[in-house]
């Protein structure tokens, strides 16, 4: 590969820990999971661990925030493939599902996700080829380039009822 014309993007934030109830870590139960996450110019993001792990509920958690940036990649992928094929997207929701797999000792990993993507378009003519996209944005896709485990897609393509 050519790296000349190779880019390097960098990305920064602060995750804070703000779960300090005055004890700090002096064992597993005296401290809260809760984080936020800071990017300058955006809203924060209020986090925690996933409540099997004694989070808090009401708080994204880093799981759902990686099978979030997996489906939100992949989505821009496929709209912009889109765009350059003449496929018009009036609509795009997905319903990713991720499974993670806990090993005994604490430690784990994701085994692979899914992307459920539900794409409303306005050509009947290009429900194959749309649905074909969903693989060209899957190799574009910088999150899924990063992963270890394989992303499926189960597309769903209708058209738009006027």
């Amino acid at each position: 590969m050519d790296t000349s014309k190779d880019k390097k993007h960098h990305y920064n934030l602060t995750v804070a820990w703000t779960g300090n109830k005055g004890e700090g870590t002096q064992n597993y139960r005296t401290y809260e999971r809760s984080h936020t996450v800071f990017i300058e110019n955006k809203a924060d993001i209020l986090c925690s661990s996933d409540p099997s792990f004694r989070g808090d509920k009401t708080k994204h958690n880093p799981e759902e925030l990686f099978l979030a940036s997996l489906s939100g990649c992949h989505m821009l992928w496929f709209l912009h493939l889109c765009s350059v094929a003449g496929i018009t997207v009036v609509e795009y929701t997905d319903q990713a599902i991720g499974t993670m797999i806990e090993n005994s000792n604490g430690s784990g990993y994701f085994e692979e996700v899914t992307l459920k993507p539900k794409v409303v378009i306005t050509d009947i003519t290009m429900i194959e080829k749309a649905n074909a996209l969903h693989h060209e944005a899957n190799k574009y896709c910088f999150i899924a380039n990063s992963c270890n485990f394989p992303v499926k897609h189960e597309p769903i393509c209708t058209v738009k009822n006027d």
